[in-house]
């Protein structure tokens, strides 16, 4: 038994880079190929390097000059070559090659896999400093059919050499947890970033297919790159399929709206649809140019302290269902939800929000961390051609509707408030439904939760119909007959 001593505490031992190459080379059923573009052939190094990959490594191969990679995989309709579609077709190609030169009748436990990547370095000036797809088609049983893992990779350290090493240490990673750690996906997608700091490389966008992986929700393993600090934001598309963020929003102009849509009200409806009116009528923007995009913060998931994943499923049904793309964020701040929208685009900018939200805007509380306070996030915020779109609140005691003419915000920020005012950065919602402002998600998801009735004439159609055809926010009647219970 090994040595303890007094004090010692358990912890998980993390495989080094060369005992998972190792091990890997080792099992003498698990045959492949390696394709490597655009980083040198880093993964496969390790494979090399570990010893043992006579038996491990079908064939090493990078097809760097473009023409060539043509002559094998076949011409992009958008001649590029750092893209998923480029990526699949590797995987299927080399696949396909092993599928046929080698013979199943001959090698009958053999465990084929092609691990792929294709991606762009940092470019000279150092002002790119590129992304690329990595993936994984394999199999864990002879008979069964093929699975697949594919992600895509922001870098962030600011030397190639650097870059290509951390490449080399995701792909043995992704490898290994594809065979080991295939039946615990969120444990896979933490063990990426084995002897890899966050702030190394960020993965944004994951998907899992295949047998082993019939049951994992994509939009749930999204969720997790936020939750573990993988990424600061992912996107999903109404088809309910995660999606590149660039690939939606890349020199398009940007409407967001932010909100918990727990459910999705006629207020969130109405106020979608008047900012986009008033969206579309600005310069330069056009109905075929302009994604709008429903924000969730990751602070509007949590529940008890920690993030209620079958509510995260309710909202997300419901707002795919109504056609809608939807950003999960760790952006707490709006300042940074624009940030990072100009990563992909200097296009034009909107943020359709309430007026409570536009109150805490000014709150000074929120930008304490900032050198530069409230004023340096608000040049972070403005500075951009960005409008916010204000859509009214009814006060229920008065009946009186506040608007961007009269709320009212802390004292010491009323002057920079009436500066945005008056330059036209805040554009009332004017032509808003009257009859809907006393509705409040909250209460609308009170009344599910007991089981009562008059909610239904509170939310969207299709909404309604939803939460009752597929018994959405059953738990939280759960939770409030287990409350009356106690």
């Amino acid at each position: 038994m090994p040595i303890t001593i007094m004090g010692d505490r358990e912890f998980e031992n993390v495989p080094s880079i060369k005992s998972k190459a190792l091990r890997i080379n080792l099992n003498e059923n698990i045959y492949g190929t390696f394709s490597e573009i655009g980083a040198g052939q880093e993964t496969v190094r390790n494979f090399f390097r570990a010893g043992g990959a006579s038996g491990t490594i079908a064939k090493a191969m990078s097809a760097y000059d473009k023409d060539f990679s043509d002559a094998i995989y076949g011409i992009e309709d958008d001649r590029r070559y750092v893209t998923e579609e480029r990526l699949k077709k590797m995987l299927t190609h080399e696949t396909n090659l092993i599928e046929q030169r080698i013979s199943r009748e001959k090698h009958p436990n053999k465990l084929f896999f092609t691990y792929a990547n294709t991606v762009a370095t940092i470019d000279f000036a150092k002002k790119y400093k590129g992304h690329g797809w990595v993936g994984i088609k394999y199999q864990v049983h002879p008979e069964e059919d093929y699975n697949e893992i594919i992600l895509h990779v922001r870098f962030h350290e600011n030397d190639a050499r650097l870059q290509q090493n951390t490449l080399g240490i995701l792909g043995v990673n992704l490898i290994y947890g594809a065979y080991y750690k295939y039946d615990n996906p969120k444990k896979l997608l933490r063990y990426l970033y084995d002897h890899i700091d966050k702030d190394q490389i960020e993965i944004d966008t994951i998907n899992f297919s295949g047998p082993r992986f019939e049951r994992v929700d994509n939009r749930l393993m999204s969720l997790q790159l936020v939750k573990n600090g993988m990424t600061e934001a992912v996107m999903f598309a109404p088809d309910g399929n995660n999606v590149l963020p660039a690939k939606i929003l890349y020199k398009k102009n940007i409407l967001a709206l932010r909100g918990s849509f727990r459910p999705v009200t006629k207020v969130n409806m109405d106020m979608y649809k008047r900012s986009l009116e008033l969206f579309l009528n600005e310069n330069r923007v056009s109905e075929e140019n302009t994604e709008v995009i429903f924000e969730i913060t990751l602070s509007n998931l949590r529940a008890e302290g920690e993030i209620d994943e079958r509510d995260f499923m309710d909202r997300a049904e419901l707002l795919c269902s109504l056609g809608q793309t939807v950003m999960i964020s760790n952006f707490q701040e709006y300042y940074k939800v624009v940030e990072y929208f100009s990563r992909y685009t200097k296009e034009r900018m909107g943020l359709a929000m309430g007026v409570n939200n536009l109150v805490d805007i000014f709150d000074e509380k929120y930008y304490r961390h900032l050198s530069g306070g409230i004023l340096e996030a608000f040049g972070k915020l403005f500075f951009k051609d960005l409008k916010v779109y204000l859509y009214p609140f009814k006060d229920r005691e008065t009946g009186e509707i506040t608007t961007s003419d009269n709320l009212k915000v802390h004292p010491r920020m009323k002057e920079l408030y009436k500066f945005f005012k008056y330059n036209g950065k805040v554009v009332d919602i004017t032509n808003y439904d009257p009859e809907i402002l006393d509705i409040f998600s909250r209460e609308v998801l009170q009344l599910i939760a007991e089981g009562k009735g008059g909610w239904e004439d509170m939310l969207p159609e299709k909404t309604t119909a939803m939460i009752k055809e597929h018994d959405l926010f059953s738990h939280y009647k759960q939770k409030s007959a287990q409350k009356i219970q106690s």
